[in-house]
């Protein structure tokens, strides 16, 4: 499954690093401003998104995982 997020936040996103560790393929990259980028996650599965904000000092970071579509 592919899971897509558009960056309409005004503000560079970092993706968190555990973002990988929980099985999902993407650019590990900076998602910039009106930017998106598709994350791929394993097979019957679905998306589990986090977006928090650490301020002006690290910004904005995302967390994507992936549950097995039964959870």
């Amino acid at each position: 499954m592919k899971f897509l997020f558009s960056n309409d936040t005004g503000r560079d996103v970092s993706v968190h690093p555990a973002t990988k560790e929980h099985g999902v393929d993407c650019d590990m990259s900076v998602i910039k401003p009106l930017e998106s980028r598709i994350f791929n996650l394993p097979d019957n599965s679905v998306p589990w998104v986090k977006l928090w904000d650490y301020g002006e000092t690290r910004g904005l970071n995302i967390l994507v995982s992936s549950l097995k579509e039964s959870e």
